[in-house]
């Protein structure tokens, strides 16, 4: 290791060589503002609850949760709840829950999209020591029936557009819920659409209240399953005149079961501990004062970002904690500009897909703007691109072209945005070069896992040298890499490479009901992510590969690509096939050996004229196999991101020769990717500029 590498991280343990079949593993690094030790946990703060009720004490009449008002069916200003309006609301929905039997431990489902009212149930779960798990479908069909059963949910929040997907789960989801049954209801608006006059429903035991009006739909839906609705405000009153002791919270307390894909196609529910979010807000506040760049009482954040997702439920949390505002959008991700400009907040989170929209939209404009207008962009972008690439910041890089060429673009984002984050899948480095220089705020970019409670890596601001990387360690975890031998990865080589290994307090507690599971990946106190790494000489990390064959696509969705090669493989016109993606497209494509008899036993019927080599070239025999493959998938219900975008017909089967199979006849997908690159850039180029005419 070089001296530059200990720039930004530092060697606490020294690396071994492999023994008894173990392979050799590196040293174990921190980042170097741990240097003196990591960072504590706020004194008395053992609990998410602390986190909220200590800014409750603190910043009692600072704006918290905002939404934009409807006024005549346009959206106005947003209108805020405080700190203390929020606490008092928590207050009541415990004690009307707590008047109703729920007692703590109970599992809390939450499913809808984020609003004011999802973080006012979740404080409400941490208030009485509930374990929150929320629930989302985007995991396929019947992950919320699945999620519903396994954690043994008694309790669920749901969105009114979700309550005829919860009641498909309630024939078999009910057998295995408690005897007091509570679904609470809740509509500020969907990831799709702003509805006014917002309205939250709760089923208890067989009743459900909205917080508005209640629709004649709405009855009659709950009369078929046996259930009263009533208002809101009725079921409030449940816990007036009475208080109830809150339970005391421990560090080592779940305080929610965060479910996430798995290989075989079961969801896993990752046990976060009020430890591991307690721990990560230190680290927070530790990484961004040593930064300059910590949080205040006037910071503002747009929620949009699924609150299902560990990412935005910590990021939600940090903001908790120091006071600042959180504003929600209307969910629609057409207005999320609209909204960016109404709110003015200073932090954006963002997964890539949306800053690849972000950066595409940019492009249209320069490009219908004219020679004279592209060619000043390009010269200032080119100027000040220049300047901080010698190491001056992005503030000092070039004042003048900050304000007259890149104002505008600041502008769109609010005016007022001074970090962009990106996580969840890797930002293509020319998206992030492009924003770092033209958005005039930093840009970076995070690494982590639902396991390790979201943020483990993260590029620190103004340094241009950690483009394309996810930075150094967050300084409350200790990293070392691990060999891959079979994929030729060596973590005591000159430049280590292998599998990203993490140890801290903020790791899972385990996976809900899979020790099994929890014992493949938690060895020796170290969380084995799957992922491999490349340490950068300045101490950043890399992400250069995925271990095991599960990736992640652009919008931060798993693809189990095993499990779906055997269910496309069901398919009775291809022989075989080879499903790929990665994390900088958000759809997959396919390479498939079509059956040569059904493929010419179709051309016949359909007067589609060549042999067979011709027909695997041919547009609508493409089409027609591909229509085969999306015809199973959607019999397999299958979620939309794992269904086959393009296929390339290749009438050679795979075979050893090419080295395309191993001789157990396993695929070799390091080998596919390098035989198949040209197809597959053009799939993938043809794709996406079809999906874009038809916007």
């Amino acid at each position: 290791m070089t001296q530059q590498l200990e720039k930004f991280i530092f060697q606490v343990e020294e690396g071994r060589e492999g023994s008894d079949g173990r392979p050799s593993v590196g040293p174990v690094y921190r980042s170097v503002f741990a240097k003196d030790g990591f960072p504590e946990p706020i004194e008395g703060m053992d609990s998410c609850w602390d986190v909220f009720r200590m800014s409750v004490e603190k910043y009692p009449n600072n704006p918290m949760l905002g939404r934009r008002e409807i006024v005549d069916g346009k959206p106005g200003k947003y209108v805020w709840q405080t700190y203390q309006e929020v606490y008092d609301i928590v207050i009541k929905l415990g004690n009307s829950l707590r008047s109703c039997g729920v007692e703590e431990q109970a599992k809390c489902g939450i499913y809808g999209a984020n609003s004011p009212e999802w973080i006012i149930s979740m404080e409400a779960c941490n208030a009485h020591g509930l374990y929150c798990v929320p629930l989302y479908d985007t995991l396929g069909a019947g992950a919320v029936e699945f999620i519903i059963t396994h954690s043994e949910v008694s309790i669920v929040f749901v969105e009114e557009n979700k309550i005829s997907e919860l009641f498909k789960t309630c024939p078999k989801a009910t057998e295995y819920m408690k005897s007091e049954l509570f679904l609470f209801v809740f509509l500020p608006f969907s990831l799709l659409t702003f509805v006014a006059n917002d309205r939250l429903c709760v089923v208890i035991n067989t009743a459900v209240v909205s917080f508005g009006g209640v629709t004649r739909e709405q009855k009659e839906a709950a009369e078929t399953f046996g259930l009263v609705i009533y208002a809101w405000d009725e079921f409030l009153k449940l816990g007036e005149g009475k208080q109830f002791d809150l339970p005391i919270k421990k560090k080592s307390d779940i305080c929610t079961i965060m479910y996430t894909s798995g290989t075989t196609g079961d969801p896993k529910g990752v046990m976060i501990s009020n430890e591991s979010i307690v721990t990560l807000i230190a680290g927070v506040i530790r990484l961004l004062k040593s930064a300059n760049e910590a949080l205040t009482v006037k910071d503002v954040y747009l929620s949009y970002l699924p609150l299902a997702h560990i990412f935005d439920r910590v990021i939600e949390e940090c903001f908790i904690q120091h006071g600042a505002a959180i504003g929600f959008w209307r969910g629609d991700v057409k207005l999320l500009i609209e909204d960016l400009g109404e709110l003015k907040p200073t932090i954006f989170c963002a997964v890539p897909r949306v800053l690849d929209r972000v950066y595409s939209g940019l492009q249209q404009k320069l490009a219908a703007g004219g020679f004279f207008k592209k060619f000043m962009f390009d010269s200032a972008f080119s100027f000040k691109y220049g300047h901080m690439k010698k190491g001056q910041s992005h503030v000092e890089a070039s004042p003048l072209c900050d304000k007259l060429v890149f104002s505008k673009v600041k502008q769109g984002l609010g005016g007022n945005v001074r970090i962009i984050l990106s996580g969840a899948a890797p930002l293509a480095s020319h998206v992030e070069s492009f924003l770092r220089v033209v958005a005039c705020c930093h840009v970076l970019q995070g690494y982590g896992l639902t396991e390790s409670c979201a943020g483990t890596f993260v590029s620190l601001p103004d340094r241009l040298d950690m483009l394309g990387t996810v930075g150094p360690p967050v300084p409350n975890v200790d990293i070392r890499l691990e060999s891959v031998p079979e994929m030729e990865y060596d973590a005591l080589a000159s430049t280590p490479r292998g599998e990203i290994c993490i140890r801290g307090k903020t790791l899972f507690s385990g996976y809900y009901k899979r020790e099994d599971l929890t014992k493949e990946v938690l060895i020796d106190g170290w969380l084995h992510t799957g992922d491999v790494g490349e340490w950068q000489p300045n101490g950043s990390m890399k992400i250069i590969d995925r271990k095991k064959n599960i990736f992640k696509l652009s919008q931060g969705e798993y693809v189990a690509v095993e499990n779906l090669e055997n269910i496309y493989g069901e398919v009775q016109a291809v022989d075989s096939v080879w499903v790929y993606g990665n994390s900088f497209e958000s759809f997959l494509i396919a390479v498939a050996n079509p059956n040569q008899h059904i493929l010419e036993k179709w051309a016949a019927e359909n007067g589609v004229s060549g042999d067979y080599n011709a027909l695997c070239q041919n547009a609508k025999a493409k089409e027609f196999i591909l229509g085969e493959l999306v015809k199973m998938g959607k019999e397999k219900k299958m979620k939309g991101f794992e269904i086959i975008k393009a296929v390339h017909l290749d009438p050679v089967p795979f075979d050893m020769e090419r080295d395309l199979l191993t001789p157990t006849y396993k695929k070799k997908r390091p080998q596919l990717l390098k035989h198949y690159q040209s197809v597959i850039d053009e799939m993938y180029k043809t794709t996406n500029e079809s999906l874009a005419s038809r916007k």
